[in-house]
């Protein structure tokens, strides 16, 4: 009886840390998305062109 209730220990463990690991890995995609879609957000809203320098005219240009 030991080794059965070690197996099913066993089993019921591997069945604890896959859920976890599905979890945490879902949570992480959607953290990283919502700090994605953040980004782009802020970028669209503030978008302020940069200034290069043209090395022949020497005039700044957006670039």
């Amino acid at each position: 009886m030991p080794p059965l209730v070690a197996l099913a220990g066993a089993l019921g463990s591997a069945a604890v840390v896959r859920w976890a690991y599905r979890t945490a890995r879902r949570i992480n995609h959607e953290l990283e998305e919502a700090r994605q879609a953040r980004v782009a957000e802020r970028s669209g809203t503030t978008d302020v062109p940069t200034l290069r320098r043209d090395p022949v005219t020497g005039a700044y240009r957006p670039g």
